[in-house]
């Protein structure tokens, strides 16, 4: 009764003084918004919904309504020109799609990932997600470290071992899809695709055989979990003080401690058995503790980075070449006559054997053009963003220092300016004697901070692609709508249901 009667005695007091400091913290907090805002207000953009978030809402409205933001990003590049303008709170971020300012600030390893939007991939509502990996360390010299560490296990000789392995996961895929062409039913090709992917990730990168065509597993729905956490973390700066989100908020976290407690089973297993004198697979996470160890001293945030590291490639090793097939496949269903030209090179190169070389995929050069047409209508990773540690001038405008800069190859590869038709389906854009894209198209970034598996990615895609070529017919399930799913990967909202049939001999 005596602290009660203290309380009451006291918050009369203080109460007026808590609320003068809120008072006067929230008055200096809106000076500093209308500083911002005078300082990058010369920068064209769409109007600010709200003072205070900006464009926040507008874009929590786009996922809220199961939409894609990189095709708002696409509005307003083709409203206000090659750089626009975007506020969060007293953030600044400008979406460019200029080719030469694209080059200088992607190539130079002079423009840091920004702290807005890579810091928040390091935990995912409190849960270390990617953490300090290879894509979201923001020091240079501690990106550098892993990424020498990295290098061997990316190598071209080595991968060209790993041909024997894509093709056996492949062959796997092809007994799925005869089971779906004999008993007459209909394949979600997303779903194949993500079991196939994952399948190899594992097996050639952890040594671990999961063969999700036959077993169930919980590491594709963790993976989707985490994927969609991301976006609603990132996208929706209210979302995680809503009281009903919190039970899908406590998923993500389970979703996220379940790859990271997985990967450290993983690794501790491998490096036991290397201690321990065992014969080990020569795969990716032996070239990685191999190569760690040769480093003069790990410490434990060293251990740490080899964990953010496993999530990294456990999830995009699958989710981006998934989602590359099957956006390939939704396509080529819809242009029988580059089925066709694919399959005919297909049988020329490949003819009936069973075992693709790497010889071979170097000669599926039309092949090649479909897949990379795919990735430049369906990046799945969309785009990057850089901090402007430094003024620049970007066609004329002037930007200060200090803001966020998105770099998104979905935008520039959708714009008449670049590509003539863009929606069309077109692999001869990539023909060898066809212009090349100058610095519009990069769906696994540029310069030295470019995607280190994009050769395993694409080795991978061509073996999927050539054998599902030359051993069926497929065909769309009608009726079907080709919306895009944005997951913060981009994926086929429809999941690609096919009609598959053994291929007809003629």
């Amino acid at each position: 009764m005596a602290i009660l009667s203290v309380l009451s005695a006291w918050i009369p007091l203080v109460l007026p003084l808590f609320l003068c400091v809120f008072f006067v913290a929230f008055l200096g907090y809106c000076l500093y918004i209308k500083y911002v805002h005078l300082k990058y207000d010369h920068i064209p953009g769409p109007p600010r919904k709200s003072f205070i978030l900006g464009h926040a809402q507008i874009m929590a409205d786009v996922l809220k309504n199961d939409g894609v933001i990189h095709e708002k990003f696409l509005e307003w590049a083709e409203t206000y020109g090659p750089v626009y303008r975007i506020n969060i709170l007293h953030y600044v971020m400008i979406g460019v799609y200029c080719p030469e300012a694209t080059k200088e600030i992607l190539m130079s390893p002079n423009y840091p990932k920004d702290k807005f939007f890579y810091k928040r991939l390091f935990n995912i509502f409190g849960q270390r997600f990617l953490g300090n990996g290879l894509v979201t360390a923001l020091d240079h010299e501690q990106w550098y470290k892993q990424r020498r560490i990295m290098d061997p296990a990316f190598s071209s000789l080595y991968l060209r071992g790993l041909t024997s392995t894509f093709n056996e996961r492949a062959d796997k895929l092809m007994d799925k899809l005869s089971e779906h062409a004999e008993n007459k039913t209909v394949a979600n090709m997303l779903h194949l695709f993500n079991c196939v992917a994952l399948d190899v990730i594992t097996k050639v990168a952890f040594g671990v055989d999961l063969d999700l065509l036959k077993y169930t597993s919980p590491f594709p729905k963790a993976i989707e979990m985490c994927l969609k956490g991301m976006c609603y973390y990132i996208r929706d700066i209210t979302f995680e003080f809503i009281p009903q989100n919190w039970s899908f908020i406590n998923e993500v976290r389970q979703a996220g401690h379940l790859l990271r407690s997985t990967g450290a089973q993983w690794i501790n297993q491998r490096k036991t058995a290397m201690q321990n004198g065992e014969d080990v697979p020569k795969d990716i996470l032996t070239q990685i503790i191999k190569s760690a160890g040769q480093e003069e001293s790990m410490t434990k945030e060293d251990e740490e980075f080899m964990l953010d590291n496993f999530v990294t490639f456990f999830i995009a090793g699958q989710e981006t070449t998934a989602n590359q097939l099957a956006f390939c496949v939704m396509e080529l269903g819809r242009h029988p006559d580059i089925v066709e030209k694919a399959r005919k090179e297909v049988d020329e190169v490949i003819g009936m054997k069973r075992e693709i070389s790497y010889d071979d995929l170097g000669n599926l050069t039309y092949l090649s053009q479909v897949l990379k047409e795919a990735l430049r209508l369906y990046p799945p990773a969309p785009g990057t963003s850089r901090e402007l540690i430094r003024d620049m001038v970007i066609e004329g405008i002037h930007i200060p220092k200090g803001v966020t800069c998105m770099l998104n190859t979905f935008t520039s590869c959708r714009m008449e300016k670049f590509f003539k038709n863009p929606l069309k389906f077109d692999p001869d854009r990539f023909h060898p004697d066809a212009p090349k894209p100058y610095y519009c198209y990069y769906p696994f970034a540029l310069g030295p901070r470019a995607c280190l598996g994009q050769n395993f990615a694409q080795m991978e895609a061509k073996v999927v692609m050539a054998k599902l070529l030359q051993r069926f017919d497929f065909t769309l399930v009608p009726g079907q709508r080709f919306d895009i799913k944005d997951t913060g990967s981009l994926r086929p909202k429809s999941g690609v249901p096919c009609i598959i049939k053994h291929r007809s001999t003629k």
